[in-house]
């Protein structure tokens, strides 16, 4: 977007010199400025440590011969030792050296001595990052918690000493979330990626200063780099943290395989998604079909998950009713609640369970491994009738179960045919349903058949809608299996695999 300065993005940087996240004044103190009044930043340049300062915000006989602005705040070390040997000052240009004190008369920060900096009993403490957050600047964790507070001392002081971060002022506004708890959106802005972030939700000189309501989410690269920089803020919206429309992680996405027609063309054609990086027409039949172009999108910010009314996924997790902790696998460390999803959530989740673990799945959503989808209504299993000559024995004689409440031996014939034993034995923890039949395992289709050699389709039985492939079973498997037949029914049992109505029995491969 057009500003009436043009502001470079190494001046941005050097604008927040001194202050962390905050606009500084442009008047500037007729003192000299003293190490520690200046801001030196890291040493995350290629050329840190060398000896020679890199950082072309200083001139003087301790300087590298060629200066970049990408190396601004990037070679503390070398930079700080040359000014205090006096071979290197600030420059006199505000393009390039920003205030060294941005007041002209400013309160003098409190010294190192005068602060409490606790212990280091954080599970953070001494990884080179301050992780209180009481203290603000390039040398603070991207995420703070309260809980850290005045347990990192170690990093904490040293940090402070080194002028990398400064104390937060009381009532001062700073960001509680983490980049990756943002949901920065696509760049589909005629702004984007223009070096400045354009969406009205940040603020801070890395803002555009013209902003409008329709580049809301919409300029996802300069917003992500500004705040990853610190020159641009979440606006205090009076909002919680858990208010904020929190991106999918990528890790809790299932993006299936790449079986689609279009699949590798630089697009993204799962009609799931919806940015600048997906393709202009979206079928159903590419539903997890394009998984290597969708998951580049969408770790690029070029694509966001669609949710099921077709707008991008952004439930807040404080609107989510998590229910209660009644589920007989309530607080066992995974969510047991099918609707959520997510390397946090059990492989197998239950309609029963719906509301019941309440402590686990929020604990997951928090963490960023399960994903919520959405209100569901999973369909009732049907357990059949009394039909087999074996109902009402005590015994589960349906192969749809397994359990010490079963038959030992399980005959097709019975499919459906012992509802009054099975049920009875479900409600009591004696049988449980083989996954492959229950209704939300289908629901979760497609699966990725990728790892699967299913071989050819050299069966007599191939091609009739039915797996007879012996090595699988489930509601989609023919009811009788020959040895004959194995990897021999090949587009079939695929199919099958893939729509959730087959799997492989154990053992197989």
């Amino acid at each position: 977007m057009r500003t009436f300065l043009n502001v470079t993005a190494g001046t941005l940087l050097g604008l927040v010199l001194t202050t962390g996240l905050t606009v500084p004044s442009l008047a500037q103190s007729n003192s000299t400025p003293t190490a520690s009044s200046i801001d030196f930043g890291d040493d995350s340049s290629d050329w840190a440590k060398d000896g020679e300062c890199d950082d072309p915000r200083f001139t003087g006989e301790g300087m590298a011969d060629q200066l970049v602005d990408e190396d601004i705040l990037k070679d503390a070390t070398d930079c700080k030792a040359a000014f205090d040997a006096g071979k290197i000052s600030l420059k006199d240009d505000t393009a390039t050296a920003p205030p060294a004190v941005v007041d002209v008369n400013p309160p003098a920060a409190p010294k190192a001595s005068d602060i409490d900096f606790g212990d280091d009993s954080s599970e953070w403490a001494k990884d080179g990052e301050c992780d209180d957050p009481r203290f603000t600047g390039p040398g603070s964790a991207d995420e703070l918690v309260d809980e850290d507070m005045l347990k990192d001392a170690t990093d904490c002081k040293a940090a402070y000493e080194a002028g990398t971060v400064t104390l937060v002022e009381e009532g001062e506004i700073r960001p509680t979330v983490s980049v990756s708890d943002i949901d920065f959106g696509d760049d589909s802005s005629e702004w984007a990626k223009d070096g400045e972030c354009d969406d009205p939700r940040f603020t801070g000189p890395g803002s555009a200063q013209e902003l409008v309501d329709a580049d809301l989410k919409k300029d996802a690269t300069d917003c992500k780099a500004a705040f990853v920089a610190g020159t641009v803020t979440l606006k205090d919206t009076g909002t919680s943290p858990a208010d904020i429309a929190i991106a999918t992680p990528i890790d809790a996405i299932n993006f299936g395989d790449d079986s689609s027609e279009w699949a590798k063309d630089g697009e993204c054609d799962d009609p799931r998604f919806t940015g600048t990086g997906s393709a202009q027409e979206l079928v159903d039949a590419d539903l997890m079909k394009d998984a290597t172009d969708c998951r580049a999108a969408y770790e690029a910010g070029t694509v966001t998950l669609k949710d099921s009314s077709g707008s991008a996924a952004t439930t807040p997790i404080g609107e989510i009713d998590f229910g209660n902790d009644t589920s007989e696998w309530a607080k066992d460390g995974e969510c047991d609640d099918p609707r959520f999803t997510g390397t946090g959530v059990a492989s197998t989740t239950l309609a029963e369970d719906i509301m019941k673990d309440a402590t686990d799945c929020r604990a997951a959503v928090e963490a960023g491994t399960a994903t919520y989808q959405g209100e569901q209504q999973a369909a009732a299993f049907d357990f059949g009738s009394d039909f087999s000559k074996w109902a009402n024995d005590g015994e589960c004689d349906d192969l749809r179960f397994e359990g010490p409440g079963t038959n030992k031996k399980l005959l097709t014939e019975d499919l459906m045919g012992d509802a009054t034993d099975c049920k009875a034995l479900l409600d009591e923890g004696k049988v449980s349903i083989r996954k492959v039949y229950t209704p939300e395992y289908a629901a979760g289709a497609p699966y990725d058949s990728s790892a699967i050699d299913f071989g050819d389709n050299s069966s007599s039985y191939a091609n009739d809608d039915e797996c007879d492939d012996p090595r699988f079973e489930g509601p989609g498997a023919a009811t009788t299996m020959l040895d004959s037949d194995r990897m021999a029914d090949a587009d079939d049992c695929k199919a099958a695999f893939e729509a959730g109505t087959v799997v492989l029995k154990d053992g197989e491969s």
